[in-house]
């Protein structure tokens, strides 16, 4: 563990920030500054120097994506990580071009979150994003067989909640299994969070 690294935070719900800021403590890095927005995010990283910043995606006075942008032209050692709730290939990509490093879930667990910016801050030249797949459109109805399957009903439960046949479900599973490039439940239902499908 390094509790050399030094980490500034950006997001504007204040309670996600409280949060966030005892993960990080408890995992041994320095949380060095907060900011609410894009423009605080600036002027608190000139005043603090992070090793790392952490950004929300979504924030007023500047974007996370726009606000990486500036502060990887202005601090050009400084690793910069997106949280976020969107899940959206779009939103990677532009990410990757700002200069971001790393692009995870505002669920992602705090041990994760550590193991994540350590990995980086030794590899800082890999890249580390999600790669950006097209996203399978999936019908109406594969959709709810699939948001079914996530709340753990069985084929037979969901025939009767949907006044479908069990192989009209099967139908329309193997249908969206085959658009997920995947063979079955688990990793077809693990696929689709994974694209921001479910």
């Amino acid at each position: 563990m390094d509790p050399s690294l030094r980490v500034f935070i950006a997001d504007d719900h204040p309670l996600f920030r409280l949060g966030l800021k005892y993960a990080l403590q408890g995992q041994g890095f320095e949380v060095v500054g907060e900011a609410e927005s894009g423009s605080q995010t600036l002027s608190g990283c000139a005043a603090t120097r992070p090793d790392v910043a952490i950004l929300d995606v979504k924030m007023p006075e500047g974007d996370g994506i726009q606000t990486c942008r500036e502060l990887i032209d202005t601090f050009e050692d400084l690793v910069v990580l997106l949280l976020t709730t969107f899940q959206e290939p779009a939103l990677v990509q532009a990410a990757r071009l700002a200069g971001a490093k790393g692009y995870l879930s505002k669920d992602t667990e705090a041990s994760l979150l550590a193991q994540t910016i350590r990995q980086i801050i030794q590899d800082p030249q890999r890249d580390w994003l999600p790669v950006v797949q097209e996203i399978p459109h999936l019908t109406p109805r594969e959709l709810s067989v699939l948001k079914l399957m996530m709340q753990g009903l069985a084929n037979k439960q969901i025939a009767r909640s949907l006044g479908l046949s069990i192989e009209t479900v099967k139908e329309y599973a193997s249908s969206a299994y085959r658009k997920l490039d995947t063979n079955d439940r688990v990793s077809a239902l693990f696929r689709a969070q994974e694209l921001g499908i479910l």
